[in-house]
């Protein structure tokens, strides 16, 4: 039977800088949702990405010293670690900087103004550059932009328009007509009377106060508005063609099941997207979630504030799932979460460490102490096991039923309700008095049975929030069924095989104390570290541009005469051979250097050391105490004084 395409998708990443936890929420959101479809046995096509182009981005490449490409090439790739260290399960990652991207969003500019959607005028308003947003007057709150707060300023440009009114109506009689369009609720309705009923303005479409855009086409001093150009990825991706060349994939998967984006970019995804959509006589998404955010105490996380907590910090203390749990758990439907480090330190102790990871060791432990590991299920029941089994085979509806709505929050609370009622039938049938009487292990048995089979239940659907963990307890149990199907009956797990002998602690409870401590002590040496290496003096491109860098091959090496801590090399430079004088010799052997491909500082100026010349410098790369050193080689086998750029 083939499968039901499914077509998810994060709001691609602004490349402003690295994401925090809360930006890092959504991906994992929609991890949790598309793991989820594809245990139900959808085909699921799971995309995100990073938003590259914008006055932004210019700006902060300038004030580094670097182009615009240079600048979101180092963000994309720590973006695209970030999501990746977080176990996501992604399926494409779009950057709109990827030469098909650009082309296609040309011929959607294009399209759209032949047809007399877009058309020519001059702009004079408001403009957030953070947001890369427009706003009216009456727009502002207390004279800032009403997303970020932050100051605007007025602006005064040839630009493009796109009539938003033409599909004004239209729009509101669809979202009148498929009430599951927007959610959650409240976000439809602020839409419907902040934007739309008042009336919509033609919105600007192209810029000429920056260059770090896609060109339009056929009037090349203009770039298209950032917003057109992201949200256009959702079906460039795809293979959608303005030309009506699309790709396998775009009919296939498209329109969208649903957009998971944040709170505060709906407007673009809720508005602008459709009517663009429209305009292109395409069908809309079926829905458009937009979460709420995760805040820092009672505040958004700000840089400015220094209260911003990034995932690699978390995943570094307490591990990917427990991560991953907390910010899906915590995170209620409509309202903002809360993140603090406290706050995550309880949760593992409370929820992770005793009521799944201390059921799950318990049972383990019990199933080999009395039946050295050995899972049998006699069916000696009394009435006491039929509520846990009953709710077991609840369960997997009461979390479909949740994940249909996008309360992820919710449908894990189904989970650990089976896992609390599971450790309070350990209490209610006393395993270990059951163990002490030769007549009872047959019961004993049995209860152990339920137990294990509870915990399969509980782990076969945590898997798609706690992928790790999820694994981890299956393969535990030994057992291949893990399928959502397989939870249709009580009593899959199979017999006659043994458990694992030793589990390992999922989660180890925290001293909160204990770590306070450390984290302090922690981020006191961090603060130290950054203010040292805030103290070395920037650099211009232009200082940079003086250093002259060449690939050679080291044909001969020796040690220095004079010092064991130095060694001289002979490097072919293709046009030249020149020595060089370096203190490697702690990490080199002179036949180890010999053949070495290396990049070389060769426009210093010549200087002995301990009596040798050195025309030149080998660049290593080095911890700050020096316990370890590498050369920096090149990969590939480029010819002897190829400029290094």
């Amino acid at each position: 039977m083939e499968k039901k395409p499914y077509y998810i998708t994060t709001a691609i990443a602004y490349t402003s800088g690295k994401p925090h936890i809360g930006n890092t929420y959504e991906i994992v959101l929609t991890d949790a949702i598309a793991r989820y479809r594809r245990a139900q046995g959808y085909d699921v096509f799971f995309q995100t990405g990073t938003d590259e182009h914008g006055q932004k981005i210019e700006e902060k490449a300038k004030e580094q010293g670097i182009t615009p490409k240079a600048f979101v090439d180092g963000v994309a790739s720590t973006v695209r670690e970030t999501f990746d260290m977080m176990n996501t399960s992604y399926d494409y990652f779009i950057r709109t900087t990827d030469e098909g991207h650009e082309k296609q969003v040309q011929k959607i500019f294009r399209k759209l103004y032949e047809q007399g959607d877009i058309y020519k005028g001059t702009y004079e308003g408001l403009y957030c550059t953070p947001c890369e947003s427009f706003w009216t007057e009456s727009q502002l709150v207390d004279g800032c932009c009403p997303d970020c707060g932050r100051p605007v300023k007025k602006a005064k440009e040839e630009a493009y328009f796109f009539r938003m009114q033409k599909y004004a109506d239209r729009l509101m009689k669809h979202i009148e007509e498929h009430p599951e369009f927007i959610q959650p609720e409240s976000r439809k309705n602020e839409m419907i009377n902040n934007f739309l009923k008042p009336g919509l303005q033609d919105l600007c479409v192209s810029r000429t106060s920056f260059t770090w855009g896609i060109p339009v086409d056929f009037d090349p001093k203009h770039v298209i508005y950032v917003w057109i150009d992201a949200l256009s990825n959702y079906i460039t991706s795809l293979g959608y063609d303005a030309d009506g060349n699309h790709g396998e994939n775009f009919k296939k998967y498209w329109p969208a099941d649903v957009h998971i984006i944040g709170k505060d970019i709906l407007r673009f995804h809720t508005i602008y997207w459709p009517i663009m959509l429209m305009a292109l006589d395409l069908p809309l998404p079926k829905q458009v979630f937009g979460h709420p955010w995760l805040l820092v105490g009672d505040g958004k996380m700000s840089k400015s504030k220094g209260n911003v907590i990034y995932a690699d910090e978390l995943v570094h203390y307490f591990g990917v799932d427990a991560v991953r749990y907390f910010v899906l758990h915590e995170m209620p439907f409509a309202q903002d979460g809360t993140i603090t480090w406290d706050l995550v330190v309880e949760r593992i102790n409370s929820d992770l460490a005793n009521i799944l990871g201390n059921l799950v060791s318990r049972t383990i432990s019990m199933s080999n102490k009395y039946f050295d590991g050995e899972i049998r299920n006699p069916k000696v029941s009394e009435p006491v096991d039929e509520e846990l089994i009953a709710l077991a085979l609840e369960t997997p509806k009461r979390v479909e039923k949740k994940m249909d709505e996008l309360r992820v929050g919710d449908a894990i609370d189904e989970i650990f309700t089976l896992l609390r009622r599971s450790n309070k039938y350990i209490d209610e049938t006393t395993p270990w008095i059951l163990g002490k009487d030769e007549n009872k292990k047959e019961r004993l048995a049995t209860v152990l049975y339920n137990l294990l089979e509870s915990i399969r239940f509980a782990a076969v659907l945590l898997e798609s929030f706690m992928p790790q963990t999820g694994e981890k307890i299956l393969d535990a149990l030994g057992t291949k069924q893990r399928s959502l199907e397989s939870l249709q009956e009580f009593g899959a797990l199979e017999c006659d095989h043994s458990l694992v002998k030793k589990m390992e602690m999922l989660f180890a409870r925290i001293d909160a104390e204990a770590f306070q401590k450390q984290l302090e002590a922690d981020k006191a040496a961090s603060g130290a570290k950054e203010q040292k290496s805030a103290s070395k003096e920037e650099i211009t491109i232009d200082d940079f541009a003086k250093v002259e860098l060449k690939v050679g091959t080291v044909i001969a090496c020796e040690k220095h005469p004079k010092a064991d801590k130095l060694l001289v090399e002979q490097v072919d430079l293709g046009d030249e051979t020149r020595q060089i004088v370096s203190g490697i010799a702690k990490f080199y052997s002179p036949e180890a250097m010999i053949g070495q491909k290396v990049v070389v500082v060769t426009n210093l100026k010549p200087v002995k050391l301990r009596g040798v010349e050195s025309q030149g410098m080998i660049l290593c790369a080095a911890q700050e105490d020096d316990a370890d050193l590498s050369l920096v080689t090149i990969a590939k086998d480029l010819p002897n004084g190829t400029i290094v750029r």
